[in-house]
């Protein structure tokens, strides 16, 4: 049975933010208060929703056709950074919300955690990719 790499790396991310989440929160805590925490955990939210969807999207793709895959590769990264988008204005327009801190949590977020999976794929970390289980897992 293939393992699907995709859903797998999405997966590590989530875990990641386990750690990382509390801490771009607290640090919008401090910096901008109550308001900028609850704002950065609905940016950093909204950025786990984002891998997931991602994840789920590469793996449904992968399991199709090769071509399919590198459309969805292609073209669901283009259309997933515009749905994060209308999803961060569409909050940021409903909602009485520290957009500054709901905008900066979304990008730090977002590149901490595929820097950390980039980094981890790179040193060979958490080989469930390769088919075989993790222990971990």
């Amino acid at each position: 049975m293939r393992a699907d790499v995709e859903a797998t790396l999405a997966r590590h991310i989530v875990r990641r933010v386990v750690v990382v989440g509390p801490l771009i929160v607290a640090a919008a805590g401090l910096l901008r208060g109550i308001d900028g925490a609850i704002a950065a955990a609905i940016g950093v939210t909204v950025v786990v929703v984002n891998f997931l969807v991602s994840g789920i999207l590469l793996s449904a793709a992968a399991s199709i056709s090769l071509a399919l895959y590198h459309a969805a590769a292609l073209i669901g990264f283009i259309l997933r950074l515009v749905l994060i988008t209308v999803v961060m204005l569409v909050i940021a327009n409903m909602f009485e919300i520290d957009r500054i801190a709901f905008g900066v949590a979304a990008v730090v977020s977002y590149l901490v955690l595929l820097t950390l999976e980039a980094a981890a794929v790179a040193a060979g970390e958490k080989r469930s990719w390769s088919g075989r289980l993790d222990p971990g897992e």
